[in-house]
């Protein structure tokens, strides 16, 4: 199976580190988040990884050839002309996927004990188009989802927006963690083009399509997105 680690974003709120570097490359506890996760899917035998890449991208592509790709087969996905989200960035990959596979995709600020072993097994039995990790915890932003575990919408508790595309008796909050599990059929089923975010493609498609939410409370994880966060995940990596 291959895996695509979203390493294209800007940055913003890592700033000043961002300034000068792709985020992708901050250092925690001696290893940049990039190398954390390539030896992260290492541990469950996944070693052909994309990285795409926008923001000081030959940094990125330096690291990678001068530590060939830290033992396993990293493609870049070049995004230097425009970075097109989560989404867009990974549509654009898409030629360097396996027709007929699952694959697997993570942000590279995400650092998490989740056992995809686990959230494979999931992924299959449930059929699922797309499988996304989810967990308990508080977020402003979350997924919603009904008693089958299956996508029907999302909501920010912090607007009172909400997007619901399914009707349902019941009606859970998660929040979403960074990692999703995707058949190979989804790039089929897409309907947008260009820049856009995943999010957007999962809430297009969840009525008509089997989107499951796999609930892996108490893993540890944390999102590197701000430089505070960093003693956070120096605490529970080493």
């Amino acid at each position: 199976m291959k895996a695509m680690i979203f390493c294209a974003g800007l940055g913003t709120r890592f700033k000043p580190w961002t300034d000068t570097h792709p985020k992708a490359l901050a250092v925690i506890n001696g290893k940049s988040l990039l190398q954390r996760n390539i030896e992260y899917l290492q541990q469950f035998n996944i070693t052909d990884v994309i990285v795409n890449v926008h923001h000081f991208p030959e940094q990125i592509i330096d690291v990678v050839n001068s530590n060939d790709g830290f033992g396993s087969n990293v493609v870049i996905s070049d995004e230097s002309d425009l970075v097109l989200e989560t989404g867009g960035g990974l549509l654009k990959a898409k030629q360097l996927f396996t027709p007929g596979e699952d694959f697997l995709t993570i942000n590279v600020d995400i650092l998490t004990s989740l056992d995809l072993n686990a959230f494979l097994a999931f992924h299959q039995k449930q059929k699922a188009m797309v499988s996304l990790a989810t967990s308990g915890r508080k977020s402003s932003r979350c997924f919603v989802f009904d008693e089958n575990n299956r996508l029907t919408g999302w909501r920010n508790l912090q607007t009172g927006e909400e997007k619901i595309r399914v009707q349902s008796n019941e009606q859970h909050n998660r929040s979403f963690s960074g990692i999703s599990l995707f058949n190979y059929s989804f790039f089929d089923k897409l309907q947008l083009e260009g820049k856009f975010s995943l999010v957007d493609a999962y809430l297009s498609l969840a009525a008509e399509n089997p989107i499951y939410g796999f609930d892996h409370t108490g893993d540890k994880w944390v999102d590197v997105g701000r430089l505070e966060s960093v003693v956070t995940a120096e605490g529970m990596f080493e």
